[in-house]
């Protein structure tokens, strides 16, 4: 155990640690309260939520690069606070509509779009910054760490989030995740990380730069494109079909609450084996837990028992974590430290492009052929998605690394690098 909590003896690591954890406990109840304002207060169809929905992906598509260009430019700290404060403005707008009785369709998708944009900026500095907060043999503890309180935030936020829309309705609880986000940029903003990265060329230079990165590892790009349509069924179908299941079939909010929740768990208990298990193989121990993420489709399309697909979701969230904490290792043991940011932007982009046209499509295909056949071919796209990407030898054989790039304070702008 004490080597597992080892990063948390790291300052820098410790305020990040913290500053996620505030944010995602907010973050995990907004999912619920989204869905079911829209739902229930909105009177909005399954097409009207995958619409919202899709308003935050979209962005996303269009500023991710920009973020990762910026997020290798900036003290990447500060570009997580200034996320957390456009994200937390947007939701308490959102809130201050929901409770005022003035909210309307439109406006959430125009909010959505703004917490889209803060995103974009986010994700590639948080999977930046880690390697700046720890020394290299702490790395997959430090990973393993950060998606654990993401993941337990995620067990109490989500169960929380379907009580509290339950007993006081959407508007507080997404009042509750503004004020988190705040609170996170409170606590990150006092962080200290060395060696800032200072780029004279221009924005076009960098990006190039990144996709040269990102294009010279096979097993980069095969497993971005298994998660372009993978991500577009899975979250497509579960995000827009899963409530209204629930609504229809178990018995409205506190029934998806509790299953979001059991997949929370099943993140939680996978964070706790990588704090321990670091296979040889990363990537292939990764991939292949990963197919678990397909069960709560099938458990959905066949209208289980609340605690049968909470079953169900607690093994995806099992898996889902195995491959992210190994992914997110093998990002910052095999990509140089200055170009991380953008080669994890040109994974978002990849990974995320196809969503909006899952939520939006899902309702409509649903309405054409049934809620549980639209389920089945997502489970069905996901197997394929999924088993495609062990075509690659580069994704069966990829070895760990014990050691990582380290920051040059004042780097020259990195040499473009060829394709194989």
């Amino acid at each position: 155990m004490r080597a597992s909590l080892a990063p948390l003896s790291e300052r820098e690591f410790r305020l990040l640690f913290i500053g996620r954890f505030a944010s995602y406990i907010g973050s995990a109840v907004a999912p619920v309260a989204l869905a079911f304002a829209v739902i229930d207060e909105l009177e909005g169809s399954p097409t009207a939520l995958g619409l919202v929905l899709m308003a935050a992906w979209l962005p996303q598509i269009v500023f991710v690069l920009i973020g990762g260009v910026f997020a290798d430019r900036l003290p990447r700290h500060f570009v997580l606070v200034g996320s957390n404060v456009l994200s937390g403005a947007a939701q308490a707008a959102a809130a201050i509509l929901l409770l005022t009785g003035s909210a309307e369709i439109w406006h959430f998708a125009a909010l959505q779009v703004v917490r889209g944009i803060a995103s974009s900026f986010f994700f590639p500095a948080s999977t930046g910054i880690v390697p700046q907060t720890v020394s290299a043999p702490l790395l997959q503890q430090a990973n393993a760490l950060l998606r654990l309180t993401t993941n337990a935030a995620l067990v109490f936020g989500t169960a929380a989030g379907g009580i509290a829309v339950a007993a006081v309705g959407s508007g507080w609880a997404i009042a509750f995740d503004a004020g988190t986000y705040f609170l996170s940029a409170g606590v990150l903003v006092f962080m200290r990380l060395p060696g800032t990265i200072k780029a004279a060329s221009s924005v076009l230079h960098d990006l190039r730069e990144g996709w040269q990165e990102f294009r010279s590892r096979q097993w980069l790009w095969v497993i971005v494109i298994s998660a372009l349509f993978g991500n577009m069924a899975s979250n497509g179908s579960t995000g827009v079909l899963g409530p209204v299941v629930a609504q229809e079939a178990l018995g409205g909010a506190a029934a998806w609450g509790a299953i979001s929740a059991a997949g929370a768990a099943g993140l939680v208990l996978g964070g706790l084996i990588t704090l321990r298990l670091k296979p040889r193989r990363p990537l292939l121990v990764g991939q292949i837990a990963l197919l678990f993420w397909t069960l709560p489709l099938a458990a959905l399309a066949l209208e289980l028992p609340t605690v049968a697909i909470a079953g169900f979701a607690l093994l995806a969230g099992i898996g889902l974590e195995l491959f992210g904490v190994y992914w997110d290792t093998t990002l910052q043991q095999h990509v140089p430290q200055e170009a991380l940011s953008r080669v994890s932007s040109y994974d978002a982009l990849g990974s995320f492009v196809a969503i909006p046209i899952g939520l939006s499509i899902v309702g409509p295909v649903s309405a054409a052929i049934g809620v549980s056949a639209t389920l089945w071919v997502a489970f069905g796209i996901c197997v394929v998605a999924m088993g495609g990407a062990f075509l690659s030898r580069e994704v069966r054989t990829l070895e760990r690394r014990n050691d990582t790039v380290e920051i040059d304070p004042t780097p020259e702008p990195a040499a473009v690098t060829s394709s194989p």
